[in-house]
């Protein structure tokens, strides 16, 4: 029973860390506001309200573990952001050629920068520094400081939702209704998928039992999310711009666990040296990351000019500070080497349900402010005492038990150092 229990939870509860302080965090505040944090429209207006945060997180985590910073990430979105909204007013252009060029002045961005950290051997913290100020200086010169608003299609993608269609007896959006149908079917084929694969490579330690019930309670919540995202007031359901974050979730997500570059920018993060040693290229690392980045930033800008219909010389100002914060309390280690998209994106939930919960409950924002830098301070402090017991990191506990099997692909990629680089340091189980 004792054995069930610990593979439910994966290892532990403390893993769940930050997943239990988000639950903490809405029964407190939804007590609290008398019931006015799970709603529809509280809930749409989180995610559409943060969206943009959470983007950054997913390419700030990258970075981080691979031991960089990136103080440009507001300054690049608004600069995108700006470029995007002037284009299509005075050139006339289609809304979806404005954003494949936001998109290809955000990857100008990023070859630029990763160029100067890779190539020419700026600390991404200097080299980003100057980013900051030279697309802020960028953003206002282009602009003339003044605010230029974004077609209605643009406005789609930061603030609106999913379309309806098919019958309405269900008193549900069905776009809705159908994301999380298949998002539970998923969880459910991905659990008999793991209890096919155990059996076959004779994993005895795996109970069945507990991998059903995990899927089981995992579609529980994603029926309850289904619900109150698609219940809401007619013409609302479950945002575009959480849609683009779902995709870019299960894109990193892949990336990170699945694929050599995603191993070498733990390896690198974890130990330079040795990596180095390993034959990895350290440079080609750093410069992807870097590059990404600022990719994703492009991203956050247009989604966040969209939700507020224009773009102003005000935008991304200190939203790198916001994403860097989501990283670290999602369970990253300011050391590199250690921290996950999925942790860095409940990070960033926490963060946001702690303004939203504040808000509702007339908190001012300066005591906003000072209850953010504790949250965050108390979470790097968790991890860092963890750490000085021995302990892996919140999120790294989550992955217990992937660093073996994580260890056999590398070296059947034909890089056995790769995988033991972070093994020796005790990192690699916060790959996840």
């Amino acid at each position: 029973m004792k054995a069930a229990f610990k593979q439910l939870l994966g290892g532990g509860i403390r893993q769940f860390g930050m997943v239990i302080a988000l639950l903490a965090l809405l029964g407190y505040f939804q007590w609290s506001t008398g019931g006015k944090v799970l709603t529809p429209t509280n809930a749409q207006n989180i995610i559409n309200g943060n969206s943009y945060i959470l983007i950054l997180a997913i390419g700030m985590v990258l970075v981080i573990i691979a031991g960089h910073i990136d103080l440009s990430v507001g300054s690049v979105a608004a600069v995108v952001g700006i470029s995007v909204a002037l284009s299509i007013k005075d050139w006339g252009i289609p809304w979806w050629l404005g954003v494949l060029l936001g998109l290809g002045v955000g990857m100008a961005i990023g070859v630029w920068q990763g160029t100067w950290v890779a190539y020419v051997g700026i600390p991404g913290f200097i080299a980003t520094l100057a980013g900051m100020l030279i697309f802020r200086g960028m953003n206002q010169e282009i602009g003339n400081n003044l605010s230029v608003p974004v077609p209605k299609e643009i406005q789609k993608l930061g603030a609106g939702y999913l379309p309806e269609w098919g019958p309405t007896s269900t008193n549900m959006n069905n776009s809705t209704l159908l994301l999380g149908i298949l998002a539970i079917v998923l969880v459910v084929w991905s659990a008999f998928r793991k209890v096919a694969k155990s059996r076959r490579l004779g994993l005895e330690d795996m109970l069945p039992a507990a991998v059903y019930m995990r899927a089981a309670v995992l579609s529980v919540v994603i029926a309850y999310l289904t619900w109150l995202f698609g219940s809401g007031k007619p013409g609302t359901s479950f945002p575009i711009s959480g849609c683009i974050l779902l995709v870019l979730m299960i894109i990193y997500t892949f990336v990170a666990n699945r694929t050599i570059i995603g191993r070498h920018v733990y390896a690198v993060g974890g130990n330079r040296s040795a990596a180095a040693l390993s034959g990895v290229n350290i440079k080609h690392v750093n410069f992807l990351v870097m590059a990404n980045m600022s990719v994703l930033a492009a991203v956050a800008g247009i989604v966040f000019v969209g939700r507020s219909t224009s773009s102003g010389p005000g935008d991304g100002t200190g939203w790198e500070l916001d994403a860097i914060a989501a990283v670290f309390i999602g369970g990253a280690a300011v050391s590199g080497g250690v921290g996950t998209v999925v942790g860095s994106v409940i990070g960033g939930l926490v963060m946001a349900v702690l303004n939203n919960g504040l808000a509702l409950n007339g908190v001012g924002s300066g005591k906003t402010q000072m209850i953010k830098g504790l949250v965050l301070l108390l979470a790097v402090a968790f991890d860092v005492y963890n750490k000085v017991q021995g302990r892996p990191s919140i999120f790294g506990l989550l992955f217990k038990g992937k660093s073996r099997r994580a260890a056999e692909l590398v070296s059947e990629a034909g890089q056995e150092e790769v995988a033991e680089v972070p093994v020796a340091a005790g990192e690699t189980a916060g790959r996840g």
